[in-house]
């Protein structure tokens, strides 16, 4: 039986440690209060620069501040942890994602969960099939992203590549659009983008952050690249029904 928390919620991550690569960001906030929420204890990565925006969880988790591509720093975070979860941010130009990912791989411990989060744009095996719009939007934002040398989509699409082909227990979740709200539940996923579960191309941040933290326990999603939308969203009530 599952440990059972003051509020008679589940604690399937009492006695379990999470380290959270970004957990800083927006995202990577909403990832730490669900960690915790669940009985984990919490390890977060972020730069010394951010280090304010945790403040509101102040003696609740540990801080190992740095950049996110920094093995060192990733190593001793990752050290002893059962999962660990990575905001994979493409910034810059100096593979920034792919050096993220790797420090990941290799220094988390043998047998641990690794979850990451990316956009639909991933591909696991090439048969997501996406609008035109998108495409256009994909490619247009990548390429004038790169030249101002804020983003580099490409090193993401590099950084996942490493992640599929590793032999870890991986996951890779891939967000739709982004908006900030109450909870909706639990999103909803497919295997390819261009499911009609997924039209509405909407997810709640908070319930992105969900996923990514209830993945940890769910072993039907090790080696899955889940594309997801949220759970009340028009596609979502129209048509779920399982991953396709």
């Amino acid at each position: 039986m599952e440990p059972i928390g003051l509020d008679g919620a589940e604690m399937p991550g009492m006695g379990k440690r999470m380290c959270i690569v970004g957990a800083s960001g927006k995202l990577g906030r909403y990832m730490v209060q669900h960690a915790l929420d669940r009985g984990y204890e919490v390890v977060g990565v972020c730069r010394e620069q951010s280090l304010s925006k945790l403040a509101a969880f102040g003696g609740r988790i540990t801080v190992i501040p740095g950049a996110t591509d920094a093995r060192a720093v990733i190593a001793r975070a990752s050290n002893g942890c059962d999962a660990v979860l990575t905001v994979l941010v493409p910034w810059g130009v100096n593979h920034y994602a792919s050096g993220t990912a790797q420090a990941v791989l290799d220094h988390a411990r043998p047998g641990a969960r690794l979850v990451f989060s990316c956009g639909w744009h991933i591909t696991r095996d090439g048969k997501d099939v996406y609008s035109r719009k998108f495409k256009a939007y994909a490619a247009v934002f990548g390429r004038l992203a790169k030249l101002a040398r804020v983003v580099d989509v490409d090193d993401q699409v590099e950084a996942c590549r490493r992640i599929l082909a590793s032999d870890t227990s991986w996951t890779v979740v891939r967000g739709s659009d982004l908006e900030e709200g109450d909870g909706q539940g639990l999103p909803v996923w497919s295997r390819h983008v261009g499911d009609p579960v997924l039209a509405s191309n909407l997810t709640r941040r908070v319930d992105y952050a969900r996923f990514m933290v209830e993945a940890v326990e769910n072993d039907a999603l090790i080696h899955e690249a889940p594309a997801i939308v949220g759970r009340l969203t028009p596609s979502a009530l129209a048509h779920a029904g399982g991953p396709a």
